[in-house]
C-alpha cells in the first residue's frame, strides 16, 4: 500500500489554510493603521520634550529646523510614519494639517 495524502485531504489542507489568511489578512492591515497612529503622537511627545529642553536654554522655539540644527531631533523625526508633517504651533508639536 502507498503511503501519501489523497487528493480529498489535500483540498480540506488548503482550504483550511485558505480560511486562515483570509482571516488574517485584513486584520493585519487595520493594525498597521493603528501603529501608525500611535508612533505619530509618541513622536509628537518626543519632540514636544525636545521643545522643553531648547526653552530650557532660553530660546524660543518657532520652527522645528531650530531643533534639527540643535541636534535635539534628527531630520526623520520631522515626519509621523505615515509622512505627515510635525510643526510647532504656540510652542507646542502639533501635525501639521
Amino acid at each position: 500500500m502507498k503511503k501519501g495524502f489523497t487528493v480529498l485531504e489535500m483540498i480540506l489542507v488548503l482550504s483550511v489554510i485558505t480560511v486562515i489568511v483570509l482571516l488574517t489578512v485584513p486584520n493585519i492591515a487595520q493594525k498597521k493603521k493603528v501603529i501608525n497612529d500611535v508612533g505619530c503622537k509618541g513622536l509628537i511627545q518626543v519632540v514636544n520634550a525636545q521643545i522643553l529642553i531648547y526653552e530650557l536654554d532660553g530660546k524660543k522655539a518657532v520652527d522645528i529646523q531650530q531643533l534639527v540644527d540643535e541636534g535635539l531631533i534628527n531630520e526623520n523625526q520631522k515626519t509621523c510614519p505615515d509622512g505627515t508633517k510635525i510643526i510647532i504651533q504656540d510652542g507646542q508639536a502639533v501635525i501639521q494639517q
